[in-house]
């Protein structure tokens, strides 16, 4: 299965220079317990990004994929240069994390999403690319402060 998590705010804002543009330690919390011991796939600069908090950890994923076209190496994650066909053939469950163009080229793969919704405003550059969410149901969803948990399933035709 192919998972899909990130936060937005009501402008569909999901990053600013690389960095996310606010702090809410519940979405924090929710993304790790989503996250922890499972197989993550990036971007390159969301690696880098990640590789910023856990200057001299690894990562707390069970296997990092980092998907990048140009030649890489990455000591604690694995290079995917052919995101496309690593995502039509993979059997493991994976979650995407970011960051806005791994996204976009991951949708049409993605089984689930859980998305954070930021009952606010925020500055910021990189914005989550539009997508159509009618092809998802929605098969959970929680309140708690200002934001709004949601989890979706792809319709299946």
């Amino acid at each position: 299965m192919i998972s899909m998590i990130w936060a937005m705010d009501e402008n569909w804002l999901i990053g600013k220079d690389n960095v996310l543009p606010w702090h809410y330690p519940k979405d924090l919390a929710y993304f790790k317990n989503m996250t922890k011991d499972k197989a993550v796939l990036m971007g390159d600069m969301t690696y880098l990004s990640l590789k910023g908090y856990y200057k001299t950890k690894p990562l707390p994923f069970r296997k990092n994929y980092v998907a990048n076209i140009n030649d890489a190496s990455y000591p604690d994650a694995i290079h995917i240069k052919d995101l496309f066909s690593f995502l039509k053939t993979t059997e493991e469950d994976i979650f995407v994390i970011g960051g806005k163009t791994i996204y976009q080229l991951s949708l049409p793969f993605a089984d689930r999403l859980y998305i954070t919704y930021v009952l606010k405003t925020h500055e910021g550059n990189v914005y989550f690319p539009s997508f159509d969410l009618s092809q998802f149901k929605l098969i959970e969803k929680r309140l708690e402060d200002q934001l709004i948990f949601a989890v979706y399933e792809r319709i299946s035709e």
